[in-house]
């Protein structure tokens, strides 16, 4: 091989790498769930079609297809990926890391009651938002929903102590927290969660 044919053999290699780099199937995948999430956050699952999905994420048709081949399987996707980081970024990262535990869940409560006054709107936890739409009708959301919960009760129960009555708080607070958010989205203000947590000081 010559020193010009040596030159076109890397040429063509990084010309394919480049493309490899422009397609990014893990920033395209990204891109619908991200789009997905919030598309399923403000509008719900059922109103919200693959062909706006695909438009909010500036992606193709057959690029959708080709991660998620039907909804479903995208809705699964953004109940595992996007709706379980949301969890563990507001609720489970800040319970474990606390040295007192029970304070941190009155917390949890005061910042998002806060967030959700300086954002000015209350669109819902998205958890509670996907259960009381899918959880119902169709059994794999609703074992995907189960385990968010199976998680958020561990790791609550376990920060609590363990026993018999970590396990019963634990099932009071994510209750509270889901009746306070459904008030929130109602009344699209925070108060509501600042009510819960003012009675849950008490039993805390």
């Amino acid at each position: 091989m010559g020193i010009r044919g040596g030159m076109q053999d890397r040429a063509h290699e990084k010309s394919k790498v480049a493309v490899r780099r422009r397609n990014d199937p893990a920033g395209v995948r990204g891109r619908i769930l991200d789009a997905a999430f919030e598309l399923f956050q403000s509008r719900g699952y059922s109103a919200t079609s693959v062909h706006e999905i695909a438009a909010a994420a500036r992606v193709t048709g057959g690029a959708l297809h080709h991660h998620f081949p039907v909804k479903k399987a995208l809705g699964l996707a953004v109940i595992e990926d996007r709706v379980g980081q949301a969890l563990e970024e507001t609720w489970l990262d800040p319970v474990r890391a606390a040295p007192d535990p029970r304070r941190a869940v009155l917390e949890v409560f005061d910042d998002l009651a806060r967030e959700l006054d300086d954002q000015g709107s209350v669109r819902g936890c998205p958890v509670n938002n996907l259960t009381l739409e899918l959880a119902y009708s169709d059994a794999d959301y609703r074992e995907a929903l189960r385990r968010l919960f199976d998680n958020w009760r561990s790791v609550l129960s376990k920060s609590l102590g363990g026993n018999e009555e970590a396990v019963s708080l634990t099932s009071l607070i994510i209750a509270s927290y889901s009746g306070a958010m459904a008030l929130a989205k109602v009344e699209q203000r925070g108060e509501p969660l600042r009510r819960c947590a003012s009675e849950l000081a008490r039993i805390l």
